[in-house]
């Protein structure tokens, strides 16, 4: 090939195709060699639809020799394991799915495949999609590649994991607890939480059921460059079933062009969460950077609501949403309830759309922590402990971060900001206003192109 797969963005990749530099079927059989000669220890893809996705790809060739039209024909792809691929098992990592098969694609599936995009097979999560790590009795656990003995985080895990390690350009995830966001930055690469309701969750639903969309939760992609999140939402992104016989999705352009036409408000605290000196360190040096861009870059606001409050509600509809289908563990709230925590959660979108007249963008930790040792995927989370700077905090605590995006409908995107010493990625969130996904976007691919600048600088600060 006259292209470097494992480093190649998928936008790259689908150019050479078009180009007919390289054809669709030597884009999937490299895939699954590099897949089959690597992944063992990284255990990232547990779902192999190889011989789907070679066959696919001899059609994509075809295609591309007709010169028919796809924004990923052609171009290799994994999902999350929850996403139902037709005649494999969407086990959500637990024991008790292990024999269900999907009997349709999801809609996003069904979308990336009109798209073009060759689906290699599903990647590795932790038990109900519910933790920060990727490790479940059906598939076993997926490590990080920049360091085995690390978690790549979860729930998107084992996606972020198969993005870094070059097996794939793309993947599909989801996030309702930074379950992108967290993995993304783990993994040094880049991940995209949507706009609440833009991307249509059918076919990812626990058990295959038909139930109604969750209250809280987003699909979202994972990639090797910002430009690829923009180009997998103009493909998944619009609505689906009845809401597609008259409604139309139209996001915005990005408000700006250029670094220095943006207001930023950069956060790197929170009262609920503690966040490590080399994060801290990386986000002042992103900060400085984007001000000598030409950036206006602030530091604090009065219009950011109430972040402890804020949390609180973030956790009493988290939980409710997540112990729905579980008696045992559903939380004593009344549908009522439920209904005030809706106006409570009215309000705070309300007090972020004021704050996004004023700021094109908040710049705030994706995780208070770089990845982690692997904790046991049997432990509570609340008997589990981070260490952070020498000091144990509560591991839960760092839900703090995801809250705000998720409570608030907003769209986030993760943005790789280089290594510490350990030689552990660091990342951040870029969070927006409602339906700004394509700002988020831009933004985070304007501020990669010194990422590595940007740890040396962090380091820099924190040896200090």
């Amino acid at each position: 090939m006259t292209i470097d797969y494992p480093t190649a963005s998928a936008g790259e990749l689908a150019s050479a195709l078009r180009a007919r530099k390289v054809s669709a079927v030597e884009l999937a059989r490299t895939a699954i060699a590099r897949i089959e000669a690597m992944d063992g220890a990284v255990n990232a893809v547990i779902v192999r639809d190889f011989d789907r996705a070679l066959a696919a790809a001899t059609a994509a060739d075809e295609k591309l020799a007709a010169g028919a039209p796809g924004a990923l024909l052609g171009v290799p792809m994994t999902v999350k394991e929850s996403y139902d691929l037709v005649g494999w098992p969407s086990t959500w990592g637990l024991e008790r799915l292990a024999s269900h098969r999907a009997t349709e694609d999801a809609v996003v599936v069904q979308r990336l495949k009109a798209a073009g995009a060759i689906i290699l097979g599903k990647t590795n999560v932790p038990p109900n999609l519910a933790d920060w790590q990727s490790d479940n009795p059906v598939y076993g656990r997926a490590n990080n590649p920049h360091v085995l003995t690390h978690s790549p985080g979860g729930s998107s895990g084992g996606g972020a994991a198969a993005v870094a390690a070059g097996f794939t350009p793309l993947e599909m995830g989801g996030d309702i607890g930074g379950s992108i966001r967290v993995p993304a930055s783990f993994c040094g690469i880049f991940g995209h939480k949507t706009s609440y309701g833009i991307v249509p969750m059918t076919g990812h639903t626990l058990g295959g059921g038909k139930s109604a969309p969750g209250a809280l939760s987003v699909g979202g992609p994972l990639a090797r460059s910002a430009a690829d999140l923009d180009l997998v939402l103009g493909v998944v992104a619009g609505p689906d079933g009845d809401n597609a016989k008259g409604y139309r999705l139209e996001l915005p352009a990005p408000r700006h062009s250029k670094l220095a036409d943006y207001r930023v408000l950069v956060i790197d605290h929170h009262p609920r969460a503690t966040t490590s000196l080399d994060i801290k360190a990386a986000l002042e040096c992103l900060g400085a950077s984007l001000e000598k861009a030409g950036a206006r870059v602030a530091r604090e606001s009065d219009l950011v609501p109430d972040l402890a409050h804020y949390h609180s509600t973030y956790i009493k509809m988290l939980r409710t949403v997540v112990t729905r289908r579980d008696p045992a563990e559903r939380p004593p709230i009344s549908a009522h309830d439920w209904m005030d925590l809706l106006d409570v959660q009215a309000d705070y979108r309300r007090q972020w759309a004021e704050l996004f007249e004023a700021f094109d963008a908040v710049i705030m930790p994706a995780f208070g922590t770089s990845s982690y040792p692997h904790a046991s995927a049997a432990s509570q989370w609340k008997d589990r402990t981070l260490r952070i700077d020498g000091e144990d905090t509560p591991f839960g605590d760092q839900m703090a971060w995801q809250g705000p995006a998720i409570l608030g409908h907003l769209p986030s995107t993760a943005v790789p900001l280089g290594k510490n010493s350990e030689g552990l990625p660091i990342g951040a969130q870029i969070m927006g206003g409602f339906l700004e996904d394509r700002t988020t976007i831009s933004l985070a691919g304007l501020i990669h192109p010194e990422p590595a600048a940007i740890a040396d600088m962090a380091r820099a600060t924190e040896m200090a």
